[in-house]
């Protein structure tokens, strides 16, 4: 079968590969969608996890699909059932420096048998709109991490998948005051219609000025700060850090969900002088499941900007990396798994 893995900086390659056999307590799952995601990115930029691997490191950890085969201890799956994966439980970090990934027609999900791994799908979600829920928990961590509530004013800085997921939550979540900020007018229109009140094109609008006229003012030592409650961070531009602190009034939280590979500076005289808070945002939700959950009561499908078969990974792949382009890029298996 063909999978996507990493040879090194740039250098990403869809191998032929032996189709893998299940263990006792294993599941092997036939993978019908599976998003490219930020990381993804980053791990082909890098060579690896952290750096040029010594082996082929094997992509794709936001998938959907169908249990083909389990092992004999494995109790709770049943040949047939469509579900979700947590690709970090139980250490096997698949599509994360693990063993196996999820660009491939099929996916070995070792000690399935331990739970946790594995979720099924509700017969009224779509094969690609499941394949969001590891996204989307991303995104619902980070608004978990700020405890935005109704009635509160939040901005969301980047509009990429895990931005619009945060906005996706907060909107379910009954927060209607959502600015979404970003230098991509298609990626605005798409929060737009996930649920953000009103957006800002950054390369053309100051984002303070705009936050300051859409979220009021409150002084802080008599200058004008932006009334915005909550921060999400989810573009990687280390300017809105600094600027969050310059900018935020008073009590205001933050919750950086992106990723900052340089280390970035940050006043902590302002983080004291306001009593910001701060949160790194790793991850998903205690509860996988409600992800899930919420990806069955709300209609995410305007997230998924982009199709394409596993055979034109690498077209899918330009797409991905063109901050323009839109929203999640989705590779698609053939109806036999095959991906080819």
């Amino acid at each position: 079968m063909k999978q996507v893995n990493v040879h090194g900086p740039e250098d990403v390659r869809l191998d032929e590969v032996p189709e893998p056999e299940p263990g006792p307590r294993d599941a092997l799952i036939r993978v019908r969608a599976c998003g490219i995601c930020g990381t993804d990115l980053r791990y082909i930029r890098l060579g690896g996890l952290a750096g040029p691997t010594t082996a082929p490191m094997p992509l794709g950890h936001e998938l959907a699909g169908v249990v083909e085969a389990v092992g004999a201890e494995v109790r709770d799956l049943t040949p047939g059932a469509r579900v979700v994966l947590n690709p970090t439980a139980g250490r096997n970090m698949i599509g994360n420096g693990g063993r196996e990934g999820g660009f491939a027609a099929r996916l070995l999900v070792r000690d399935a048998a331990s739970g946790g791994r594995l979720f099924r799908v509700p017969d009224t979600l779509s094969d690609e709109l499941a394949a969001l829920t590891e996204p989307l928990g991303v995104g619902m961590n980070a608004v978990d991490r700020v405890e935005a509530k109704p009635g509160e004013k939040v901005a969301v800085f980047g509009a990429g998948p895990i931005g619009l997921a945060a906005i996706a939550t907060l909107a379910d979540r009954g927060v209607e005051d959502v600015v979404a900020v970003d230098l991509s007018p298609r990626r605005l229109e798409i929060a737009r219609a996930l649920g953000a009140r009103a957006c800002v094109d950054a390369s053309s609008q100051d984002p303070w000025q705009q936050l300051r006229a859409l979220h009021g003012e409150e002084p802080v030592l008599g200058a004008p700060m932006a009334g915005t409650d909550a921060y999400v961070e989810a573009s990687g531009a280390g300017a809105v850090i600094a600027g969050v602190l310059q900018h935020a009034k008073a009590e205001a939280r933050l919750s950086v969900v992106a990723l900052h590979d340089e280390p970035r500076p940050v006043s902590f005289l302002l983080v004291m002088m306001k009593q910001l808070t701060i949160r790194g945002a790793m991850e998903y939700p205690e509860d996988y499941g409600t992800a899930l959950a919420l990806l069955s009561r709300r209609d995410l499908s305007p997230m998924i900007s982009h199709r394409f078969p596993l055979k034109q990974f690498h077209d899918a792949l330009a797409v991905a990396r063109d901050p323009q382009a839109g929203g999640k890029v989705m590779i698609k298996m053939d109806a036999e798994g095959a991906g080819r």
